[in-house]
C-alpha cells in the first residue's frame, strides 16, 4: 500500500502491475473496498496493465486531513478525489474501471474530464444522465429499502450504531446466495470501521433524496454534471443478470448517451459484485473492449 496527500485527504492506494504498463484507475463500490477489485486487477496485470486502486474517502485507511471538511459522499466528490490522485501521480490519460459508487464516479469523470479517459468500464451500475436521481418504479424502489431507511433519523442512527451489520445485509441480499466467504466479508469489513464511513455513507444517499449540507468546493463541477447528458468516452457497462440491488433492465437503452460507443454486457448467474463473482469474465470483456479501441 502507498499513501499520498491531497488538499483534503490522505489517500491510501495500491499501485500494482507493470510499471510501464497501460494505466487503469480502479474505483471500488459500496459497501466494498479495493479487495473487491483485487482478482480483476490480477487478470489485468496479465494483460499488461498497471493498476491504481485507492480506498475511497471514508473507507479503510484513507482519511480526511481536517475535521472541518464536510463529509460529502456524493459522486462528484469521489470523482474529484480520483482526479486529484491521478494528478498527483502525474498520469494524464488512463482507463477508469469502477464498481457501484466507483462506477458513478467514473461517469462523473467522463462528464468532467473526458479528455483524460481513454475509456470507461462500469460494473453493476447504469448511467443517470445529468446526474439525476429519480424515484424508480415500485419494484426497484423495494430494492432500495436501505436508501429510504437512511433518510429517516432512526435509520441513520442504526447505520451509525452498526455499520458492519448494515453492510453485511447488502452482501447477503444483492447477489445469489453463497457468492462470498465469511473471511472475505470480515476482511473487507475492516474498511467500514473508518470513523467517517457512516457519515460518508449517509451523506451519499440522503443527499439524493433530501436537502443536506454539501461541500461548496464542488458546486461548479456539480453544475457541469447536471448540464451533461451525453458522455464523450467509449464505455463498457458490465451488469450481473442476477443483480438484486439494481435490476438489469434499469440500465437498458442507454446507447444514445454514448456517442463514441457503449457496449453493455449481461453476465449470467452474476449479482451486484461482478469483479468479485466473475473476475475472469470481466477481465475478458475489458480485454476485448479495449482491443477494439486500439
Amino acid at each position: 500500500m502507498k499513501r499520498l496527500t491531497t488538499d483534503l485527504l490522505e489517500i491510501t492506494y495500491r499501485d500494482e502491475g507493470h510499471e510501464r504498463g497501460r494505466i487503469a484507475l480502479l474505483l471500488h463500490g459500496w459497501p466494498d473496498d479495493p479487495g473487491g477489485l483485487s482478482r480483476l486487477a490480477e487478470n489485468l496485470h496479465r494483460q499488461g496493465y498497471r493498476t491504481i486502486t485507492p480506498w475511497l474517502r471514508g473507507f479503510g485507511p484513507t482519511t480526511f486531513r481536517h475535521e472541518t471538511t464536510v463529509r460529502d459522499g456524493r459522486g462528484v466528490a469521489l470523482a474529484e478525489d480520483a482526479i486529484a490522485l491521478m494528478d498527483a501521480l502525474d498520469f494524464d490519460r488512463f482507463v477508469v474501471i469502477g464498481h457501484d459508487w466507483g462506477g458513478r464516479a467514473g461517469y462523473h469523470l467522463a462528464a468532467l474530464y473526458p479528455a483524460r479517459l481513454t475509456c470507461l468500464v462500469t460494473l453493476g451500475i447504469g448511467y443517470s444522465p445529468f446526474g439525476r436521481f429519480d424515484v424508480p418504479a415500485f419494484d426497484q424502489a423495494q430494492l432500495w429499502w436501505y436508501q429510504w431507511l437512511m433518510t429517516t433519523e432512526g435509520g441513520a442512527q442504526a447505520v451509525r450504531d452498526d455499520p458492519v451489520g448494515f453492510a453485511r445485509r447488502q452482501w447477503e441480499t444483492w447477489s445469489p446466495e453463497g457468492w462470498f466467504s465469511e473471511a472475505d466479508f470480515l476482511d473487507t469489513a475492516r474498511s467500514f470501521e473508518n470513523p467517517d464511513w457512516p457519515a460518508i455513507t449517509l451523506h451519499a444517499y440522503r443527499s439524493r433524496w433530501r436537502p443536506e449540507l454539501v461541500d461548496i468546493r464542488y458546486d461548479e463541477a456539480q453544475t457541469r454534471i447536471e448540464a451533461t447528458g451525453a458522455l464523450q468516452v467509449p464505455t463498457l457497462m458490465v451488469i450481473g443478470e442476477e443483480d438484486r440491488a439494481d435490476y438489469p433492465e434499469s440500465s437498458a437503452g442507454a446507447e444514445r448517451w454514448f456517442p463514441l460507443g457503449l457496449r453493455r454486457v449481461i453476465l449470467p448467474g452474476v449479482g451486484h459484485f461482478p469483479a468479485r463473482e466473475a473476475p475472469e469474465a470481466v477481465a475478458q470483456e475489458i480485454q476485448g473492449f479495449a482491443s477494439g479501441l486500439s
